[in-house]
């Protein structure tokens, strides 16, 4: 299929850039090991699938990691979930997120909504996780007991996460704005032993009592030992740094465990259902991240990383992990857009941080509230901006390099809490393509299948699949017999092959472009439509604050509807319907153009902000939502009945 108009380049790194940059010179080191000869990042790419084992056990090196490596990386299993890397390492996680960094130089930033600002060293942090390993010893948790955190983004969770991990236990995070019954969803399935909670919390200038909750929380716990809550000391609870104060002076010490101890347990959504308890392999996210950290984001001891993120995602996982790399890892707690939509850059430049994620929806709000950091922000420090949680627009690609910093690497990533990591991010020595992720991680089967399973020509629009096994993956979700729902959620699609339900295709430039979840994907009279199609149309119109767009059941057959939001002061006229059906038929198609356009009050969306399609297509085709509470603002959901029927009159 030939391509459907010519990619325009965003950015480009300089020559000196790309002879600096860690891929350049793993290509260099492969090439004279091996005497293959790798002349660019595809080549280097394709011998990385071809050789898991190598590229894997080369990333372990490459990466410093401490630990008995063994004599294989790689495990062909019968099948994608029973392949194995690394079967005879013995390793320790938090060793070895903690080996780098000079004592005296800062591990973590906290910073709060109100300004409050803490700074962690080097030092500091391992003597708080030995301290904290001690208490957790000294409360009988033991090797493989779950240990969970209902909490903002604060300092002492990332203690506690190393801590834990430091001991073998399992890890799990939530953060403090999902309701109890919406933590017991996920909590209540692992059976935790500790559990770390915070007495309140900030947002919008607002403060938000937790104590109350948390009670709720840990009394449906039955298998807890403690609950430690972070706040004021009181005759109530134990405080965290009280809890941690008689082991002060404990040393810091590892046990090594099998490269399958299981580390993390992530949720889903749980927008489908009770939320899937996804039981990670700490060690094969160090792997996956390590390779992610040092060969994509060139990140070292030199860097200031910040992802504005709460614990309840993933990214927050992905961040701590960025301590493996010596960089100093900064944390927000709070609205972004508080007391200033410029809050963020505030904080970019303050801290001379070189790499700032956000979400893509937030980019959008920034572009849509008239930012112009390049102008009113020295943002001289800032080498990346990266982006994931949703589909990066073009116009969002043209905003970051005319509004923010020309002279960025812009990187829009793929990936999710199923993987702990991505399938799609940046390529430091490649050149941005405005709309495009720049292409698969080394050691990613990432492709894009049609219909009949096999890769899709260029631009030609399909399923985002991995074809091989990485390190990353699930080792199973807990209590999922014979991994039935493991297997379920990835492998249906298309035997043995990872399906991630994305709609995506291929450029040709190597590059991907994400179209939106293929589970959300529309049917528009026999086409498939990405909603991101529609979105990036729709929401380029200022009057327009978001939409969502949405398939019922009506006739015998599917008409698609778009809510939108508005702005505020605004009405949904005739005259801006008009404009808003000719621009999607003629920057789209005229598939694109929905049966019905609606004004909506409010859209709903899960704890991380993603909008919630599946919950909106349950209720207007008068379905039961399956797990209300997974999501921010259920409420939301309520107004969405009225359109059971067929008639939009009065509405």
């Amino acid at each position: 299929m030939a391509s459907l108009s010519e990619p325009k380049k965003s950015w480009e790194p300089s020559a000196s850039q790309v002879a600096d940059a860690a891929i350049t010179k793993l290509s260099q080191r492969i090439s004279a090991k091996t005497g293959v000869d790798l002349r660019n990042y595809w080549d280097l790419h394709s011998w990385s699938i071809n050789n898991l084992n190598d590229f894997w056990s080369q990333t372990w090196d490459d990466a410093g990691l401490v630990g008995i490596k063994g004599d294989t990386s790689y495990k062909v299993g019968v099948d994608f979930i029973s392949s194995e890397f690394f079967p005879d390492a013995r390793i320790n996680v938090a060793e070895n997120l903690l080996r780098k960094g000079n004592n005296d130089c800062a591990a973590v930033i906290s910073i709060q909504e109100d300004g409050t600002r803490i700074e962690v060293s080097w030092r500091e942090l391992r003597s708080l996780v030995a301290a904290t390993a001690a208490a957790m010893r000294h409360e009988g948790v033991s090797l493989g007991d779950r240990i969970v955190a209902w909490s903002p983004n604060f300092v002492e969770v990332v203690v506690y996460a190393l801590a834990g991990l430091s001991i073998g236990a399992v890890v799990s995070t939530s953060s403090p704005d999902f309701a109890p019954r919406a933590v017991l969803d996920r909590f209540g399935q692992i059976e935790p032993v500790l559990f770390l909670a915070a007495e309140s919390y900030t947002y919008s200038g607002k403060k938000f009592d937790c104590v109350q909750s948390l009670l709720e929380i840990a009394k449906n716990l039955p298998m807890l030992k403690k609950t430690i809550v972070i706040g004021q000391a009181n005759s109530q609870f134990t405080t965290f740094d009280q809890w941690v104060a008689p082991f002060k002076d404990v040393p810091l010490t590892f046990d090594r465990f099998a490269f399958s101890h299981p580390g993390f347990v992530l949720f889903s959504s749980g927008t489908t259902g009770q939320p899937k308890c996804i039981t990670h392999s700490g060690a094969g996210i160090l792997l996956k991240l390590s390779a992610e950290h040092l060969y994509h984001f060139d990140l070292s001891e030199d860097d200031r990383v910040f992802f504005f993120t709460t614990c309840g995602w993933m990214m927050w996982n992905w961040l701590v992990y960025v301590l493996g790399s010596g960089a100093t890892i900064i944390l927000y707690e709070g609205s972004p857009v508080f007391p200033t939509p410029a809050r963020l850059f505030d904080l970019a430049q303050d801290e001379k941080a070189t790499f700032v994620g956000v979400s893509a929806k937030l980019i959008d709000t920034m572009k849509k509230e008239g930012l112009s950091p390049i102008k009113t922000h020295d943002l001289s420090t800032l080498r990346t901006i990266a982006s994931t949680g949703s589909v990066l627009s073009p116009e969002s690609f043209d905003y970051v390099y005319s509004r923010i910093k020309q002279d960025v690497h812009l990187v829009s990533m793929s990936g999710g809490t199923d993987i702990c990591g991505c399938f799609l991010a940046g390529i430091p020595t490649l050149p941005v393509y405005r709309g495009e992720l720049q292409g698969p991680l080394l050691g990613m089967g990432t492709d894009v299948f049609n219909e009949a399973g096999a890769s899709a020509d260029i631009d030609e629009k399909g399923e985002l699949v991995c074809t091989l096994a990485f390190p990353s993956k699930p080792l199973y979700f807990w209590g999922d017999v014979n991994n039935e729902k493991y297997r379920a959620a990835y492998f249906e699609g298309f035997p043995n092959i990872w399906t991630h339900g994305d709609f995506a295709s291929r450029s040709s430039t190597g590059g991907f472009t994400v179209h939106g979840r293929s589970d959300a994907t529309l049917n528009s009279k026999g086409v498939r439509i990405g909603t991101a199609e529609i979105y990036r149309v729709v929401e380029a119109f200022a009057e327009i604050q978001e939409s969502m767009a949405v398939s019922q059941e009506w006739d015998g057959d599917t008409r698609v509807i778009l809510f939108v939001t508005m702005k505020p002061g605004v009405e949904l006229t005739d005259e801006l319907l008009r404009r808003l059906k000719q621009a999607l038929r003629t920057e789209a198609s005229p598939r694109h153009v929905p049966d019905e356009i609606i004004a909506a009050p409010e859209l709903p969306r899960t704890r991380s902000n993603k909008l919630v399609e599946l919950a909106v297509t349950d209720v207007i085709n008068g379905r039961v939502v399956r797990n209300r509470d997974s999501i921010a603002n259920p409420e939301a959901l309520d107004w969405f009945k009225d359109f059971r029927s067929s008639d939009f009159s009065g509405v």
